[in-house]
């Protein structure tokens, strides 16, 4: 039973950091550093880098600066494209740390699963925003960032407190990302192809009108 609950644990750390990191990657660094600085959380050996204050204090600075950015539309987008290079891989680094020094192998598969779930989240809320940004009122924006940011911290306390519950959380998450995916991208089809159609329409020129040259 013990062992049970020690892969339950590694399990729901290295996901939750995966999954985390997709949403918000600076406020999961700071929710474990945070965490394992103040002695509430014991942080596996390739974890522990992330209590150092320079490390804090560089996911402090850039979440304020996503706090801002993620809240006003169209320059969040141009956030998430720039992070799909820095979130994933991060997601990846976090999710083979959180499984600790057991197995060279354990950590490249904690690595491939944590870096394809982050994928997967960031893709989510990526393809959601672009969805939100057709409407031009900002209020969505901040309910939807303000909505993830709780996310990520309640997620990781739900994780690190109750590990059973999150892998059951976890696996219908990855059942709704299975069915949302999918229907996020034809929709983001839908609205590209709209604005290539749009964008062409202003650049063509305007027709001549047809008939008979005058001498």
């Amino acid at each position: 039973m013990e062992v049970l609950d020690q892969i339950t644990n590694s399990i729901a750390l290295s996901m939750g950091a995966a999954w985390a990191s997709g949403v918000n990657l600076y406020a999961a660094v700071l929710v474990l550093g945070i965490l394992g600085l103040s002695g509430n959380m014991a942080l596996p050996p390739d974890l522990v880098i992330l209590t150092h204050p320079l490390v804090l204090g560089a996911a402090g600075a850039m979440y304020l600066v996503e706090f801002f950015a993620d809240k006003v539309p169209g320059v969040d987008s141009a956030w998430d494209a720039v992070h799909s290079f820095i979130r994933i891989p991060a997601g990846a680094l976090l999710a083979a740390g959180a499984v600790g020094r057991v197995h060279p192998a354990l950590a490249l598969a904690a690595a491939l699963v944590g870096g394809g779930l982050a994928a997967a989240t960031h893709a989510a809320k990526a393809g959601t925003r672009v969805m939100i940004n057709t409407s031009p009122e900002p209020v969505t924006n901040w309910l939807a960032s303000i909505t993830e940011d709780v996310a990520v911290v309640l997620g990781l306390w739900t994780a690190l407190n109750h590990p059973f519950i999150f892998v059951v959380l976890l696996g219908a998450f990855v059942l709704l990302l299975i069915w949302i995916l999918p229907k996020l991208w034809k929709g983001l089809k839908k609205i590209f192809g709209s604005l290539g159609r749009l964008f062409k329409s202003k650049k063509s020129p305007p027709m001549r009108p047809s008939g008979p040259s005058v001498p």
